[in-house]
């Protein structure tokens, strides 16, 4: 049961077990294409549909009649991975085994829908993966199998994302040998220090240059590739978004939005910001200095009043 990219990897390494997928869930297909005209499956269902498994996509798993569908499947384990709908009692419970969850954070840290972005944007140092049996509670299930990693000062939620899905594909493999041999210990998790990884907010994306340039770097890399923290600046057309996709913070100062040297050092709250990557509106990425050829940004100009 899974929906994004970050599920697939799973999905491939239980396949490469030799385990029988009784079915795969995921969430329906979304139009795509500038009409909508065309239907975009998940990626999950475009890996199923690759390996010949049997895909459902129900809105909802709330009703007696798709109860009934799922405990049909008569299956050992459901395996959970960012499926994206709530998994009601009556599904949690027809497994012989229950529903095995892969959760990107080190519960209870990060309990919630963007564990991955949140651990960045906050500055922690360290998050992994975990394998939990689900409960009805959002991801408090005691917890079996954890792999630790470090979050280096310039990983983006991009880079991170990548490596626990790999990361967390192994350690599934794992829990389910470890199921199969009926060596599988769960431990409950500890009721301190429990916070939640809410949905990126829109807001949250855009720069106030009033914060640190510390909070705004943690930002910027927390939001990379996507949804990408940006500003708005005239580049000689009128206000343009720009996300900035790479950046370090730097010293220097002066008040905040204003271009503090000619290498696109932005001053913020406390210290500066450098901007290394960045991407304007229907353009590719590109370096500071790609970006500052032709444009009106020099040191001195001011790339808009901080936000509240």
């Amino acid at each position: 049961m899974g929906t994004p990219e970050f599920s697939v990897p799973v999905l491939e390494e239980i396949i490469g077990q030799g385990h029988e997928v009784a079915a795969v869930y995921t969430r329906a297909p979304k139009p795509a294409g500038r009409r909508g005209l065309e239907m975009l499956p998940s990626p999950v269902q475009a890996a199923a549909d690759r390996l010949g498994i049997r895909v459902l996509t129900p809105k909802s798993l709330k009703s007696a009649e798709e109860a009934a569908i799922f405990a049909s499947l008569e299956a050992d384990v459901a395996v959970v991975v960012a499926y994206g709908l709530i998994l009601p009692k009556a599904i949690l419970e027809a497994p012989r085994y229950g529903c095995l969850n892969l959760h990107a954070s080190l519960l209870p840290r990060w309990r919630g829908a963007a564990p991955i972005q949140r651990a960045i944007m906050a500055g922690d140092k360290e998050t992994g993966v975990m394998v939990m049996r689900m409960e009805e509670g959002l991801d408090t299930g005691p917890v079996a199998l954890v792999e630790k990693v470090a979050i280096d000062p310039e990983t983006t939620a991009g880079e991170l994302h990548d490596r626990l899905s790999q990361l967390g594909a192994d350690l599934m493999g794992r829990a389910l040998a470890a199921l199969s041999r009926g060596s599988l210990i769960f431990t409950p998790q500890s009721e301190e220090g429990v916070t939640y990884a809410h949905k990126i907010d829109k807001a949250e994306a855009r720069i106030d240059w009033s914060l640190s340039a510390q909070a705004l770097h943690d930002r910027v890399r927390g939001l990379s590739p996507f949804p990408g923290a940006f500003f708005e600046a005239d580049l000689g057309k009128g206000l343009e978004r720009i996300k900035v996709l790479r950046s370090l913070p730097i010293g220097g100062g002066g008040q905040p939005g204003i271009v503090c040297d000619d290498a696109l050092g932005i001053a913020c709250g406390e210290a500066a910001l450098r901007l290394l990557i960045v991407q304007r509106a229907g353009k590719a990425p590109m370096t500071a200095a790609e970006f500052l050829r032709g444009t009106r940004i020099v040191p001195g100009s001011f790339l808009g009043a901080p936000t509240a």
